[in-house]
């Protein structure tokens, strides 16, 4: 994800609305773009010969979304341009009321098959989840990440950390051990755990909001147009973060700048996703076991831990002809054979209810046994709020997480409080 301004973002998507039209000149081809995620390219150059030996009237063109410096970007420069594909199979969650607002998406609602489809596929909450404010629903839940702790097994047992630190204090704890440790023994490790520091509003996806998600039991950030995370969930987890920070568990610097700090075995955890599995299984010599677990929660959490689902779904943009037979073609994308394939091409899991109790996909489960806790956690993952300028709201959330977290400069309390109004401030302009 780049970093753009969600305020500028608007503002441009807003001035082109009404004038994004079919495109001059339009190929017989439906175009559609895909990550540039080689595993992913596969796996659509998959579904797309598929297709196309039998649908020879409505024939597909698939290729990765062109290069630039970030996906979000080259479709806001597609929009504008009115080059647009006809599909797009990696809409970030967080992008689609600005593009529905704007008018540049199709309601797939409106399309036949549809909603009996994404009723069979999906639970209630993730039906509400990607329900736009006008009621319509304009993407399809494709892919997700669930985002855990991953753990360094080994470290772990040098250390004698025995249970699992599933709570603040116990993480804390842990983290207490590990210092000592690497202070007194020489250990190749120093930092119990990293994350990034930068003020960025996408890195508060990857460790402020999965906490704020599970301390909190999946409470949203913004509803009505409103600010709402000013609660006890939120300054708790700011006072979390910023202890380990303050008591020197968790470096300031950058320290993926020159190599993986996991990899090297310079932390013993991190907040990341399945995406991970593939890559350190590919690491020749790696020297140590990992696994995984849920994400921290108050000593006091009752219920689910849910986690941040890092969503890229599927979109079919208003310069499409054929609107029909672009969804009919991502139905076969998001059926259960296609889901299946996503498992096993991508390592990615596809947003499906009861994913690891069906039996269709036992097999790829009992090949790849560490997939399972993330199946598990499905049921309790979710993007972000259907929010025009959530992206905004992220930017003044990471204003404060460095000032507040990483440096200490305000109280968790205070920069809250100070977020909240911020937010409100720019939520009443917006709709004023």
């Amino acid at each position: 994800m780049g970093n753009f301004s969600g305020t500028w973002f608007v503002l441009i998507i807003i001035f082109l609305t009404g004038s994004c039209q079919t495109r001059s000149g339009k190929s017989k081809e439906l175009l559609f773009w895909c990550s540039n995620n080689p595993r992913e390219i596969s796996l659509c150059d998959s579904f797309t010969r598929n297709w196309n030996g039998t649908h020879a009237a409505n024939l597909i063109h698939q290729q990765p979304i062109p290069e630039g410096q970030s996906s979000e970007e080259v479709i806001l420069a597609a929009v504008v341009g009115k080059t647009t594909p006809d599909i797009y199979a990696n809409m970030w969650q967080g992008n689609v009321e600005m593009f529905a607002r704007a008018g540049v998406l199709i309601p797939l609602d409106t399309l036949k098959g549809f909603l009996q489809f994404i009723h069979e596929r999906c639970d209630s909450e993730a039906i509400k989840e990607i329900t736009s404010a006008d009621g319509h629903i304009y993407q399809v839940p494709w892919k997700v990440n669930p985002f855990m702790t991953i753990y360094n097994k080994d470290l772990f047992l040098k250390n004698g950390i025995r249970e699992l630190p599933l709570t603040y204090s116990a993480y804390r704890s842990a983290a207490a051990i590990f210092k000592t440790n690497a202070r007194n023994n020489g250990l190749s490790a120093s930092w119990f755990g990293y994350t990034e520091v930068k003020e960025i509003w996408y890195q508060r996806l990857f460790n402020f909001y999965p906490l704020y998600l599970a301390a909190s039991g999946g409470a949203s950030l913004v509803v009505n147009n409103k600010a709402v995370f000013n609660n006890k969930y939120a300054i708790e987890v700011f006072r979390f973060l910023q202890s380990l920070y303050r008591d020197g568990y968790f470096s300031k610097e950058n320290l993926s700048a020159s190599d993986d700090p996991f990899v090297a075995q310079h932390i013993a955890t991190k907040w990341t996703g399945p995406y991970e599995i593939t890559y350190l299984r590919s690491i020749p010599d790696r020297g140590f076991d990992f696994g995984y677990f849920e994400p921290q929660v108050p000593d006091d959490h009752q219920g689910p831990v849910y986690t941040y689902a890092d969503p890229k779904n599927i979109v079919v943009f208003n310069t499409c002809t054929r609107p029909q037979a672009a969804w009919d073609f991502i139905r076969t994308m998001v059926g259960k054979e296609g889901d299946l394939k996503l498992l096993e091409i991508t390592g990615q899991l596809p947003r499906r209810k009861d994913l690891q109790s069906d039996s269709y996909y036992s097999g790829y489960f009992h090949n790849n046994p560490m997939m399972i806790p993330f199946a598990r956690e499905l049921p309790f993952v979710k993007g972000v709020d259907n929010c025009e300028v959530i992206v905004e709201v992220l930017d003044i959330i990471s204003q404060e997480y460095e000032s507040c977290v990483v440096y200490g400069r305000k109280t968790p309390e205070k920069a809250i409080r100070d977020a909240e109004t911020a937010v409100n401030v720019l939520l009443r302009n917006i709709n004023n």
